[in-house]
């Protein structure tokens, strides 16, 4: 077994990952009760306009597998969207008792739904093409073991 030290590559970058989701939980709890819509609000919105781009449309019951909550979660976060003027609903054709969630509008920057996602794509454009391909593949492997953790 070998001894970590404070110069260590792997040491340094898994302390640097350690700040980053400490600063992100710091977030998620300042969001639910500081500054607007929630992080799983932020996370529909971002389902809500990728299906829309891509032609597709999404229910309220998709929304709350892909994010992993309740349906009734959904219904009242869904409401405030609506009542922000950020979604609006459409009937499904194929079934009377749902409903289609959609972008009330299309010309709104996704970026604004999360100004820090903004914010990152900026330093990501000063990043070295074959560094930030390096650098997505590690925040995957992260990204994998986090989603793995407690199931």
């Amino acid at each position: 077994m070998t001894i970590e030290t404070a110069h260590d590559p792997a040491s340094t970058t898994a302390r640097a990952v350690e700040r980053l989701r400490l600063a992100e939980a710091r977030l998620a709890r300042r969001r639910q009760t500081e500054c607007g819509p929630s992080e799983n609000a932020r996370a529909a919105m971002r389902l809500i306009l990728e299906r829309a781009d891509a032609g597709a449309r999404i229910t309220p019951t998709e929304i709350a597998q892909s994010l992993a909550i309740s349906t009734a979660s959904v219904t009242g976060m869904l409401d405030r969207l609506h009542a922000g003027g950020l979604i609006s609903f459409e009937a499904n054709p194929a079934d009377r008792r749902s409903k289609f969630v959609m972008p009330l509008d299309r010309d709104a920057d996704p970026d604004a739904v999360d100004p820090v996602t903004a914010r990152i794509r900026e330093f990501a454009l000063d990043l070295p093409t074959d560094t930030a391909g390096q650098l997505v593949q590690f925040l995957d492997r992260v990204r994998e073991v986090v989603d793995a953790e407690c199931r």
